[in-house]
Formats: structure tokens, C-alpha cells, sequence
């Protein structure tokens, strides 16, 4: 019988690549982990015994947050206020390392004030020898980038800042 922390580990191990759909057996203990049709959402393993075909679902669905809006406590002056609500942070969706360049040669992907579409990748997050590009999912400005080139990221960190149009 698989340990529960096995499960999480292969859950999470899913959640991070591109697989849709994933079967393991092990002593007569099957798992399939399939991805909802959504992005961003979390992979809902199935664990079946196979002396026994009820299902057993070991995570609920969560929605992977891929922005949040920065800044949302009350600020005194409505100037700020109204900035703060303009920026949005651009999130890791994964552990990693965060590099701000393809190559050490090459120059950044963006910089504070440079443009940005939904489709402009923003940075790599490094992840078990895999090469993630992070793309903006938001069209702006970027207002700050709040990690350093190397740094280990964590799963849900803000990298950067955005001021929306």
C-alpha cells in the first residue's frame, strides 16, 4: 500500500509538468491522477484497490491562483489606493529557481517598466532540471520584480508586480 505522502509527492510531481493523465500500480494498489480539462487546476488522483473497485479520492479540485490582486488593504490616501489596485503580482506556480534570463549571456526577459502581454514570458522557474518559461497571463506594465536572478522560489511566491491597463 502506497503512503499518503508518496501520493501527495506524485500528485504534486503531476501538477507541475504537462501530463494530463497518469496510471501507476504497485502490490495490487492501482493510482490514476488525471488534470481537470482547466489549467491551473490541481490533479485529482484515484486510488483503487483492486480486490475492491470502490474509489477512494484523495484530493479535491482547488484552483491553482495564477495572479492576486496586490495591496488590497484600506489606504488612507486615494491615490494609493487606486495605484494598489491597478497592480497585479505575477505568482510562481511552482518550487524552483527563478532566473530572470534564458542564458547567462542573454539579456532579461523584462525589466521594471517594460510592456507586457498575456503571452510574454517573464522568466524561468527551474524545477528539477526542467526549464519552465513564465509567461505574464496580464497585459501591463512591470512595476517591480520582487526576487533575485538564482533565488529559490516557492510555490505561490509573488515574482513580480504589474500595473494593468
Amino acid at each position: 500500500m502506497l503512503k499518503i505522502e508518496e501520493i501527495q509527492e506524485m500528485i504534486r510531481l503531476i501538477d507541475e509538468s504537462s501530463i494530463q493523465e497518469f496510471d501507476f500500480e504497485q502490490d495490487g494498489t492501482a493510482v490514476s491522477i488525471k488534470k481537470s480539462g482547466a489549467i491551473g487546476k490541481t490533479a485529482t488522483p484515484v486510488i483503487q484497490e483492486q480486490s475492491n473497485p470502490t474509489e477512494i479520492k484523495a484530493a479535491e479540485n482547488t484552483p491553482v491562483p495564477k495572479k492576486e490582486v496586490a495591496n488590497q488593504e484600506a489606504v488612507p490616501e486615494e491615490s494609493e489606493q487606486s495605484e494598489a489596485e491597478d497592480l497585479i503580482e505575477i505568482i510562481s506556480p511552482m518550487v524552483g529557481t527563478f532566473y530572470k534570463k534564458p542564458s547567462p549571456e542573454s539579456d532579461n526577459f523584462v525589466a521594471v517598466g517594460s510592456k507586457v502581454d498575456t503571452d510574454t514570458v517573464v522568466c524561468i522557474v527551474e524545477a528539477m532540471k526542467l526549464f519552465n518559461e513564465i509567461e505574464a497571463e496580464v497585459t501591463g506594465e512591470i512595476t517591480d520584480i520582487l526576487v533575485k536572478d538564482g533565488e529559490l522560489v516557492e510555490y505561490g511566491q509573488p515574482l513580480f508586480k504589474v500595473r494593468s491597463k
